[in-house]
């Protein structure tokens, strides 16, 4: 997973076509709204209209997602974070609101209960915590 970006969106949460249209630009890397109006309705089952796509698109600049340039008469969409960025950021977060939210009795309860497979999964990643600890002394 990648490390967490020095550049965070204001607000994580994402609603379903806010996060299509991210994964449409991570595909492309930068887009215009109607390569992205393109590619949504290359889907003979949808229907969308173009403002919504430009809505959506200004509504992802404001929650830090994305940036738009123009270039001469046309404007360009790109993520402020990869794809692997914005899923250690959405696990990061997850973490710490679980470990917020729980107490120390609830959080071993669910550590006992993970299966062998996961157990060792967490001692991989502790391991890796180590060593990226010990790389920053």
């Amino acid at each position: 997973m990648a490390a967490l970006p020095s550049h965070q969106p204001k607000q994580l949460s994402l609603g379903p076509l806010e996060r299509e249209i991210l994964e449409i630009i991570w595909q492309l890397g930068t887009a215009t709204a109607k390569q992205i109006h393109d590619r949504i309705l290359s889907d003979p089952d949808r229907e969308l209209a173009y403002t919504s796509v430009t809505t959506i698109l200004s509504r992802l600049v404001q929650k830090g997602w994305l940036v738009c340039t123009k270039q001469k008469k046309c404007f360009l969409w790109q993520a402020t974070v990869s794809q692997a960025q914005a899923q250690a950021l959405l696990a990061h977060h997850q973490l710490h609101q679980f470990l917020r939210l729980s107490n120390p009795e609830v959080v071993a309860a669910f550590a006992d209960s993970l299966d062998a497979a996961s157990a060792e999964q967490i001692q991989a990643i502790a391991a890796q915590i180590k060593a990226i600890r010990d790389q920053g002394r």
